[in-house]
C-alpha cells in the first residue's frame, strides 16, 4: 500500500522532534569551525584584493598564497596545497601519494580497501604504483574500529614508509571513522616506533566534527573542493594539507622541483574558494541534518542505513540498503527528480571511468559533480546499496525525503 502524504509529513516532523538533541550537539560543532574559519581570515588579514585573479605564472599572487595560509590554520596544519589545479579529491589524494612516496616504499592501509578510484592509482596500468614498486597492502577495519593486533604484527615485522586511512567508507558497507578513533591508532602507531608518514584521505569529513585529522597527529590530509569544505560555492579544485616537508614535496610534483609553490595563475579569481570556505561549516552542518533526518525515517519505514538512526556522523554520507535493484533506480532518481538543475532528467547506470561496476548518480547540482549538494550515486550491484550525500539546506533534504517515500 502507498504511504499517504499526510502519512510521509507525520513521519518527517516526527524526525525533527526525535533528533533535537543530536541537531544541538551539530549547531554546537558548527559553532566551533565557524570560529575556526573566522579567525584564520582575520589573522590572515584577508582583503578585497586577495579576490583578484592572475594570469600567466602567477607570481606574487597574493590571493593564492593567502587562501593556502587560511586553509593551513583552519586545518591545523603546516602548509596547503589549496588550488584550482586539482580536478577532483582522488587527485588530490593521488597526487599526494605520487609526491610522497619513492620507488620501493611499503604503503599500509590500515582501513582497508580504499575507494574505487583508487585502483587504478595503485596497480594495473604503467603509470601506478605498482610499476613504480610500490606496495600498498591492506588491513580491514573491525567493525569501526581498526584491528591493532595485526596492524602491530605487521609494523613489527615490515618496513613501512606509509600508514594510509580513509576516513570515509567509500562503497563499503562500514560506518566512517571518527576523528577519536584516529586519534588513538595515531598514538598507538607511533608507540610502536612508526616514524614515516600518516596519510589520510579527508574527503566528505571536513567541519563533520570540530578537529581534523591533522589535529590529532596526522601528518597529510587531502580532499576536494567540491565536497564539505567548499561550501558548496568552490568551483573546482582540492587541497593537501600537513607537515611543511611533505607539502614541499607535493608542489614540487604539482609544478617541477625548481619551481615549488612559487607560481600557479588563476584568472576568474578566489572570491568562492574564501567565500565557500567561510560557509562551509554551517553548510556541512544543513547536510548531516538532512542525513541524519533521513537516516531515521528509512529506518523507521523497515530499512538498514549507516549510520544507524540518531548515531553522530563521522562524514557526511548516509547508505540505505535497499536490497533490489528496481528500489534502488526509484531511490536515486527521486533524488534527481527535486534537483535544481536537470530535474527533468531520468537517470540510467553507466560505466562510469573509475569504477568496476555500472554506476547510477543523481547529481543535479550546480557545480557538477559537487557532492556536498544532496546527491547520490550507487553502483549496480547486491545488496542494491544507495549513498547519499549532501544538501546546502536541511529544507531540500526534507523535499527529497517526501520524493524518495513517494516513489518507494
Amino acid at each position: 500500500m502507498a504511504i499517504t502524504n499526510i502519512e510521509i509529513e507525520n513521519l518527517i516532523n516526527e524526525g525533527l522532534c526525535e533528533l533535537q538533541k543530536e541537531f544541538s550537539l551539530l549547531d554546537e560543532i558548527s559553532l566551533v569551525n565557524q570560529e575556526k574559519v573566522l579567525n584564520a581570515f582575520k589573522n590572515s588579514r584577508l582583503a578585497l584584493r586577495h579576490f583578484n585573479g592572475t594570469t600567466g605564472y602567477g607570481y606574487d599572487d597574493e590571493g593564492r598564497d593567502t587562501l593556502k595560509r587560511v586553509y593551513a590554520e583552519v586545518l591545523d596544519a603546516e602548509a596547503c596545497v589549496v588550488t584550482p589545479n586539482i580536478v577532483s579529491g582522488t587527485h588530490a589524494i593521488s597526487l599526494g601519494l605520487f609526491s610522497i612516496l619513492k620507488r620501493g616504499d611499503k604503503v599500509l592501509s590500515i582501513s582497508g580497501k580504499p575507494y574505487d578510484t583508487l585502483d587504478g592509482v595503485i596497480s594495473g596500468s604503467d603509470m601506478s604504483l605498482s610499476a613504480n614498486l610500490i606496495e600498498f597492502n591492506y588491513i580491514p577495519l573491525v567493525g569501526a574500529n581498526f584491528d591493532y593486533d595485526k596492524i602491530s604484527d605487521y609494523l613489527n615485522n615490515n618496513s613501512v614508509q606509509m600508514i594510509y586511512i580513509q576516513r570515509s567508507r567509500g562503497y563499503a558497507e562500514r560506518e566512517a571513522i571518527s576523528i577519536e578513533n584516529i586519534q588513538n591508532v595515531v598514538k598507538f602507531i607511533k608507540e610502536l616506533g612508526f616514524d614515516g608518514c600518516i596519510f589520510v584521505d579527508n574527503c566528505y569529513g571536513e567541519f563533520v566534527e570540530k578537529l581534523e585529522p591533522t589535529s590529532v597527529g596526522c601528518n597529510v590530509i587531502a580532499g576536494s573542493l567540491i565536497k564539505n569544505i567548499g561550501g558548496g560555492l568552490a568551483p573546482t579544485g582540492g587541497y593537501i594539507a600537513g607537515d611543511k616537508k611533505y607539502i614541499d614535496m607535493v608542489e614540487s610534483r604539482l609544478t617541477a622541483p625548481c619551481i615549488g609553490g612559487e607560481v600557479g595563475s588563476y584568472a576568474f579569481g578566489y572570491q568562492y574558494f574564501y567565500q565557500g570556505l567561510f560557509m562551509a561549516p554551517h553548510t556541512v552542518n544543513q547536510a548531516l541534518k538532512g542525513s541524519m533526518l533521513l537516516g531515521y525515517i528509512m529506518e523507521k519505514i523497515g530499512y538498514e542505513t549507516i549510520p544507524k538512526a540518531k548515531s553522530m556522523p563521522y562524514d557526511i554520507t548516509r547508505s540505505v540498503k535497499l536490497g533490489d535493484k528496481d528500489k534502488l533506480i526509484k531511490f536515486i532518481r527521486s533524488v534527481q527528480a527535486v534537483s535544481p538543475v536537470d530535474s527533468f532528467l531520468t537517470c540510467e547506470p553507466w560505466d562510469m571511468p573509475g569504477y568496476s561496476d555500472p554506476v547510477i548518480m543523481a547529481a543535479g547540482c550546480f557545480v557538477q559533480g559537487a557532492s556536498i549538494e544532496l546527491s547520490c550515486d550507487a553502483p549496480i550491484r547486491e545488496p542494491f546499496v544507495a549513498y547519499i550525500q549532501g544538501g546546502l539546506t536541511i529544507e531540500h533534504s526534507i523535499i527529497a525525503i517526501k520524493e524518495i517515500l513517494k516513489n518507494l
